[in-house]
């Protein structure tokens, strides 16, 4: 099942016997199982009837005698396992897999790797539990997610919006999540996110962030790109050196996707190099600007100044000095 589908079951009331929630993102897994821990009981049957147990701190047979137990003056017990990673001989748990206790809610948080899908385990909880494998969000996905989780909360986004959020925020859910709930409670509902309105309530200016940057760095415009990082320099926190060189890093390396797309519409490349087709015009217009040997060198220049951010080879420059001195070589 799907996180979407998991969710819309628990709002409905209801409850599966064993929730294995596994893999690389934790947005997702903490989502489900602080649903469960705030609706499955009420207030007053938690204290005799809900546990929070920690896998480095017990065995998987712990897990099983206390998701046995049977509930005291309630319909169920609800036992959830955080860290679940840490637990030394997991597969034990195959026993309690094999016949879960019905009157329990057993949540297993199991995050930042997934099981292995060959074991006994793995099958078990396929035909007997709730599995979800909660996957990091690659990049081109990032953006659509936050103008759904925006719909759904009544608001629309602006295209140039939604651009700078995604090159501000990354691909942390927590980070994009915690932003996008802060910026609901400071508009009205129903309103259309703008770049102003993120600038005024989240912090980042419409005219000196990445995607600007990009755009300078498109049209190779030097005068508008060191305006922009002498105001990355000034203001640092809100615009991380390692932040900016890995949103020019996935730009170029589209850029360069764009020369082997074998594609003729518009629509088709935004398609092959996974882009927002209302973007793709600045990647075919970086793609003329820059040859394909150039975008090389480019990628390598990158590669470059981000081993001289950490250290590598006794650099002492700061990092405002290191990406005007990488802006410049790149238009240059």
């Amino acid at each position: 099942m799907t996180f979407k589908q998991i969710y819309s079951d628990l709002e409905k009331g209801i409850y599966h016997q064993i929730y294995f929630l596994m893999g690389d993102e934790p947005y997702f897994i903490d989502k489900i199982t602080d649903y469960i821990a705030k609706n499955a009981l009420p207030e007053d049957q938690k204290v005799f009837n809900q546990m929070v147990l920690y896998g480095k701190d017990i065995e998987a047979g712990t897990i099983d005698t206390t998701a046995r137990r049977f509930p005291m003056m309630a319909d169920r017990m609800v036992v959830i396992v955080k860290e679940a990673q840490n637990l030394k001989k997991i597969e034990d748990l195959v026993y309690y897999a094999q016949k879960p206790q019905k009157s329990t809610v057993l949540v297993i948080n199991y995050k930042y790797k997934s099981l292995h899908k060959g074991k006994k385990l793995y099958k078990a909880l396929k035909k007997n539990a709730i599995v979800l494998e909660s996957k990091k969000l690659y990049d081109n996905q990032v953006a659509p997610w936050i103008t759904e989780y925006l719909k759904e909360r009544h608001f629309t986004l602006d295209q140039i919006a939604s651009r700078m959020l995604t090159d501000y925020l990354g691909t942390d859910l927590k980070k994009i999540v915690n932003e996008l709930d802060k910026l609901s409670l400071s508009i009205p509902a129903g309103s259309k996110i703008t770049p102003k309105i993120i600038e005024e309530n989240i912090g980042i200016s419409k005219d000196y962030n990445n995607f600007e940057l990009q755009n300078a760095l498109t049209f190779k415009n030097l005068d508008k790109a060191n305006k922009i990082i002498n105001y990355f320099s000034k203001n640092p926190k809100d615009n991380p050196f390692v932040l900016t060189l890995t949103a020019l890093y996935f730009f170029f390396v589209k850029v360069l996707m764009v020369h082997y797309a074998g594609a003729k519409s518009n629509s088709e490349i935004a398609s092959k190099i996974k882009v927002n087709p209302f973007f793709v015009k600045d990647y075919i217009t970086a793609s003329q600007k820059y040859s394909k040997v150039k975008l090389l060198r480019i990628i390598s220049l990158l590669r470059e100044y981000d081993l001289k951010s950490k250290g590598v080879g006794n650099v002492s420059a700061n990092h405002g000095e290191l990406l005007k001195e990488l802006i410049f070589k790149i238009i240059n």
